[in-house]
C-alpha cells in the first residue's frame, strides 16, 4: 500500500518523523513524505496561488521525501496532481502537536491536508496528539499502525476522512477508544494589547477552550482520557435546511 505522509508542523517535526519511523517497519507500506518546509499550523485549507512552490528533496531510508514552501493543502495537491510521487492509496496527516477537536478542524492545517486528499479521491486519516506539552509520539504512532493494520480495508473503502485524537497522557492511562461526533470548541479568547519596541501597537491572541459536557463528542472523549475517532466528509450541506428551503422558495 502506497501512503503519503504530510502534516502542518513542518517536514522535520517530531510527530511526522516518528510516524514514518514506526510505519517503515511494515514491509507492505511504500512511504512518501510531502510536508511544509516550516511550521504552518492553523492555516486551514488555504492554498498558494500567487507565489511559486519550491521543493527540496530529502532521501529517506524507505521512500522519498519533499519539503514544500507552501501550506499543508499545497503539499497534498502537488504530491497527487503534480505527479512528484506515484498516486497514493492513502493520505495520513500528522502526528500533530496539539489537538484537532470539534470546530477547530476548520482552522486545522492537519485536518485540511487530509481533507485535500479526500477531495482528490484518496481516503485519509488525520491524527493528533492532544496536548501541546507532550513530546512522546511513539504511543500515538503505534496506535495508528495498529489501527491501520486491523482496519485497512474499511479505511480504504470508506473514501472519507477519519480524524483521530490521542489523549496526551501515558498510554497505560488511556481508557479506551470512542467513536465520536465533532464537538463545538468554545474558546474564552483574550486579545491582549501590546506595544512593539518602536511604539507600534499590536494584539496577541490567546485563550482556553471551555470544558465539553456533550458525552458523544470528540472533545468530551479526549477530556475523559479516551482516544477519539471521528468520521468526517467534505459535504457541508445542511440537508434538513435544504428540504425546508426547497419548500419555502419553490416559486423562485
Amino acid at each position: 500500500m502506497r501512503i503519503l505522509l504530510t502534516n502542518d508542523d513542518g517536514y522535520f517535526a517530531k510527530g511526522i518523523q516518528t510516524m514514518y519511523q514506526v510505519l517503515k517497519e511494515e514491509e507492505e507500506y511504500e512511504l512518501y513524505i510531502v510536508a511544509p518546509d516550516t511550521q504552518r499550523s492553523a492555516t486551514g485549507h488555504s492554498i498558494t496561488l500567487f507565489e511559486p512552490l519550491f521543493l527540496t528533496e530529502h532521501p529517506l531510508e524507505k521512500g522519498t521525501g519533499y519539503a514544500i514552501s507552501g501550506k499543508p493543502a499545497d503539499c497534498v495537491k502537488i504530491a497527487i496532481q503534480g505527479d512528484i510521487i506515484p498516486k497514493p492509496d492513502l493520505v495520513i496527516s500528522g502526528i500533530n502537536n496539539g489537538p484537532n477537536l470539534g470546530t477547530d478542524v476548520f482552522y486545522s492545517g492537519t485536518v485540511s491536508a487530509a481533507m485535500e486528499g479526500v477531495l482528490l479521491g484518496i481516503p485519509a486519516l488525520a491524527i493528533s496528539l492532544a496536548g501541546f506539552s507532550a513530546n512522546d509520539y511513539r504511543p500515538a504512532a503505534r496506535f495508528l499502525a495498529k489501527f491501520l493494520s486491523e482496519q485497512r480495508e474499511k479505511i480504504l473503502q470508506q473514501g472519507g476522512l477519519i480524524n483521530i485524537n490521542i489523549p496526551a497522557i501515558p498510554e497505560e492511562d488511556w481508557k479506551g477508544v470512542k467513536i465520536t461526533k465533532l464537538g463545538k470548541a468554545v474558546y474564552e479568547n483574550v486579545f491582549e494589547l501590546r506595544k512593539a519596541p518602536f511604539g507600534r501597537e499590536y494584539y496577541w491572541q490567546a485563550g482556553n477552550v471551555a470544558p465539553e459536557t456533550d458525552q458523544e463528542t470528540d472533545l468530551f472523549a479526549v477530556q475523559e482520557g479516551y482516544v477519539s475517532i471521528t468520521p468526517m466528509h467534505s459535504d457541508l450541506t445542511d440537508y434538513a435546511k435544504l428540504k425546508e428551503f426547497q419548500s419555502i422558495f419553490k416559486d423562485l
